[in-house]
């Protein structure tokens, strides 16, 4: 079995124009997209249970590494899924890998609460630097800068996305983990551990959010600087 599950902790550590640090801990989804779990009780595709994955709650990625002239043969998703019905995802993780599995590429899906989703493409470093033109944080400005850099999913798991203003990285944001196996028992024990952990996620950003406004920094609301605000798709 190739899919699995992620014990994790997220980190955020704003650097300016106020210092703002925070970390929590959550477990993940690691999931090759097409492979066969109908043997687990506790997680379905595309129907409910504690735990569901839907390919609703997601871009068609194929579709777009298509629009990209981009071939690959497996693709896993490092993502939450959906508890009791419900999800939330600020960011999944796509690795795309050709015949002799090894990775062509990968994509950062990037969703905010606008239910509005982005797709970031990296090449086969895992690695990129671009400009979000993406309403993420009311608390950034939405030409600064995404530095997205990944590292393959194995027994430990590294992802980073930091956030650059002229060339001055203002935020720093890390995800790590240690895979686990992906069992009915390590759900019921995850699922136990960290109940409606989605609500838990959506809860904690606004938390945040109001922590940030509470010390004063400026609020970007959605519908300032439209122009900046590009490629996105709306779900």
């Amino acid at each position: 079995m190739r899919s699995c599950l992620y014990s994790c902790e997220v980190m955020h550590h704003r650097l300016f124009p106020a210092e703002h640090q925070f970390s929590y801990k959550v477990f993940m989804f690691y999931l090759d997209i097409d492979e066969d779990l109908s043997h687990l009780k506790l997680l379905s595709k595309n129907k409910f249970n504690w735990f569901s994955f839907f390919d609703k709650d997601h871009h068609d990625i194929r579709e777009f590494l298509k629009t990209k002239n981009i071939e690959c043969k497996r693709i896993t998703v490092l993502t939450n899924a959906r508890t009791l019905g419900y999800v939330f995802n600020p960011i999944s993780f796509y690795f795309c890998f050709d015949g002799e599995d090894q990775p062509v590429c990968a994509i950062a899906e990037v969703s905010n609460t606008h239910k509005e989703r982005k797709l970031y493409l990296l090449d086969s470093s895992l690695k990129l630097r671009i400009r979000k033109h993406f309403y993420v944080s009311p608390f950034s400005e939405l030409d600064t800068e995404f530095e997205f850099i990944f590292k393959l999913p194995s027994e430990f798991m590294q992802m980073r996305v930091d956030d650059y203003k002229d060339c001055k990285r203002i935020l720093l944001t890390s995800l790590m983990g240690t895979r686990r196996r992906l069992n009915d028992m390590n759900l019921l024990l995850y699922g136990l551990r960290f109940p409606l952990i989605t609500v838990k996620i959506i809860f904690l950003i606004y938390w945040q959010a109001l922590k940030l406004r509470m010390k004063g920094l400026h609020f970007w609301r959605k519908k300032e600087n439209m122009h900046l605000q590009k490629d996105f798709i709306k779900v």
